[in-house]
């Protein structure tokens, strides 16, 4: 993981140490990370725009450490040392609107009679999209003042998508963002601020593309033609024009001209 050439003294022991912290992370070792700060510590979360000191990071280092045991960043470099400091480059995947979204970011972790003293954490958003061409400089939202960073956000967004899985809340029609906002344990802004600033999307559209997945699992499955109309009132959308909208819109075809290519292949599929 480290950079293998060797060097001084005080470069191997900046390794140990960054190595040691590495470590408590990937473990949640929440007092061991905290036993490796010097007293003086000073912590720089750039995205957040946000400076922190000891009697600060226990909160933020639980809020941002892994929660299962397989959750690991991905290291995009082997972590470099430099004498005193150690740098680390590693990235977050997510899934936005139009496809891929990626927080890169980077630490530069300064070490002093064998504890972490200065952190710096950058972090960018990358839209892996057409529309954002390879050579152009990366997407920058707002900077984020709702006391998260990437890696809290990264979570968030995931917190979003097990609940939607699992509870299936998009089914009430009068489904709202408070509502899920405070199911998932976030503030509306927080919710707000990762759906359209990080994911891509508004509220609603999130919300219907899963009841547009919702739908068209049960005419995928369906063993008889179902009423497409009553399916979509029973998934969540109140109003036809919105459905026959999302629909059109995430399939290039109309529900009637889609059950019917679903027919199709599946008499396609019985024939010997």
């Amino acid at each position: 993981m480290f950079a293998p050439e060797d060097g001084p003294e005080q470069t191997r022991a900046t390794g140990d140490t960054v190595m040691r912290y590495h470590l408590c992370w990937k473990h949640r070792d929440l007092d061991g990370v905290m036993a490796l700060y010097h007293p003086g510590v000073v912590y720089h979360d750039f995205f957040q725009n946000r400076v922190m000191g000891f009697t600060q990071l226990r909160d933020y280092v639980q809020a941002s450490m892994p929660r299962a045991a397989d959750e690991a960043l991905e290291h995009s470099d082997r972590i470099r040392l430099d004498g005193n400091t150690a740098f680390i480059q590693y990235r977050i995947t997510l899934r936005g609107s139009h496809g891929l979204v990626s927080f890169r970011a980077s630490e530069a972790i300064t070490v002093r009679d064998g504890l972490i003293w200065h952190v710096n954490e950058y972090a960018s958003l990358v839209h892996e999209t057409p529309e954002n061409p390879a050579g152009q400089p990366p997407i920058r939202p707002a900077v984020s003042r709702l006391g998260l960073s990437a890696r809290q956000l990264s979570f968030m967004a995931r917190d979003l998508q097990t609940y939607f899985e699992r509870q299936q809340p998009y089914l009430d029609p009068a489904l709202d963002l408070q509502h899920v906002a405070n199911a998932c344990g976030y503030t509306r802004n927080q919710m707000s601020y990762l759906l359209n600033q990080v994911l891509g999307q508004s509220f609603y559209r999130y919300v219907n593309q899963a009841r547009l997945r919702h739908v068209l699992a049960a005419m995928d499955a369906a063993v008889s033609p179902l009423k497409v109309d009553e399916v979509a009132f029973a998934a969540g959308f109140n109003s036809l024009s919105a459905f026959y909208s999302c629909f059109r819109r995430h399939t290039g075809q109309s529900p009637k001209a889609y059950a019917r290519h679903i027919s199709l292949r599946a008499r396609a599929q019985d024939v010997p």
